[in-house]
């Protein structure tokens, strides 16, 4: 093995997603362990945030799907590797994988997948175009569930000299940590919110997308009202539309048809994500379809707070169903108000006996410094 590892990922854009977020950290990580660090990006929210001296930054194009793009791109990604002399190259995409599977094969350097979603398909050429993620030498799946996914779909396409693993996704437990949170920053917020401090919050993460569940949600919030007129609470809907302005325009016709405007509140983003959890009495993730992983399942155990969540996909790993969170059927609105119900009239004590054995559970399984050092440690093992 080199002495010094020389690492560059490959992501279409760095938001704030869990793929780009675990990018982001694992960049910095590979600094900390004597290695050379690189990004290869369009660009995105996070990479104001990134430390040059730690990491190189390279912007281009590798978001664009295009098959001309994608073969320019695999020849800059050419150069990029022989002027770095990069090791191991670590696609996060498709689009991007595409290209990286050109430059490796004609550079001969280690190729790298992390399966981050379950990619639908609904003919031979979409599986294809997908099973660029599995034509790597090693295959991270991000869950149980993924890897599942990945050996009933794409088993044809994975050989012995291929390995596939799972490698849990990680948060950062110090970040999302509630005894970082000050209290003028709480006070803050929901004046900002105009939310009264008698009210029970309910947050409600994730970017506005129909199989988030959002449209069952409001039903269930409706339910949920009509049953227990006397609760006040207040539903905080905090995501980005993304460009699906149609999408949020039904949404807000649902609020008005449930009579629901005084009870809900769109926020586009926030900086600090940890205060609006900590903020909140109950948080919830109500995906229709299968979360790969279930970044806000995980983020608010982080932040001892009682998560609900659909009872499929990657928030089945995570939760530990009645003792670090509550899962429901999915799609089904009634079982979600009652939970809601069930969950806001816990006494204080339990509440923080649920949050202390959540925080645990994260530390112990998914913080992102033990999702770091397992990646490193497949990183070596391909040159032994």
């Amino acid at each position: 093995m080199p002495t010094k590892l020389k690492v560059l990922q490959v992501i279409p854009k760095l938001g704030n997603g869990g793929a780009e977020t675990g990018c982001f950290d694992f960049a910095h990580y590979l600094y900390e362990n004597n290695c050379s660090s690189y990004i290869l990006t369009s660009g995105g929210e996070l990479t104001k945030y990134i430390n040059k001296k730690k990491v190189k930054l390279i912007r281009f194009p590798v978001h664009l799907k295009n098959p001309i793009m994608i073969l320019l791109n695999a020849i800059f990604l050419i150069l990029i590797i022989l002027i770095f002399n990069i090791d191991i190259v670590h696609a996060r995409s498709r689009a991007p994988a595409w290209s990286c599977l050109i430059a490796t094969k004609i550079t001969r350097r280690k190729f790298v997948t992390t399966f981050h979603g379950t990619y639908n398909f609904q003919s031979s050429i979409k599986k294809i175009y997908n099973s660029v993620m599995v034509r790597s030498d090693l295959i991270i799946a991000g869950s149980n569930f993924i890897f599942s996914h990945i050996k009933d779909n794409y088993s044809d396409y994975i050989t012995k000299e291929k390995k596939l693993l799972v490698i849990f996704r990680g948060i950062n437990t110090e970040y999302f940590d509630p005894k970082k949170i000050k209290e003028a920053d709480k006070t803050l917020l929901k004046k900002k919110w105009k939310i009264n401090d008698k009210k029970k919050i309910i947050l409600f993460p994730g970017r506005l997308t129909y199989w988030k569940g959002h449209e069952m949600f409001l039903d269930a919030i409706s339910k949920f009202k009509k049953n227990f007129p006397d609760k006040e609470f207040i539903v905080v809907i905090l995501g980005s539309d993304q460009g699906r302005k149609i999408y949020k325009k039904k949404l807000l016709r649902l609020v008005d048809q449930y009579r629901l405007i005084q009870d809900i509140i769109f926020v586009e983003n926030i900086k600090l994500m940890p205060i609006a959890y900590e903020i909140s009495d109950v948080v919830i993730s109500a995906s229709i379809e299968p979360e790969s992983f279930g970044r806000v399942s995980v983020e608010a155990q982080s932040m001892e707070k009682p998560i609900i969540a659909s009872n499929i996909g990657g928030s089945k790993e995570t939760i530990i169903n009645e003792k670090t969170g509550f899962l429901f059927e999915a799609g089904n609105a009634n079982k979600l108000s009652e939970k809601i119900a069930e969950i806001l009239n816990l006494s204080d004590v339990t509440l923080n006996g649920i949050g202390a054995e959540a925080r645990k559970n994260v530390i112990m399984k998914f913080n992102v410094e033990k999702m770091c050092f397992s990646t490193y440690s497949e990183y070596k093992k391909l040159f032994n």
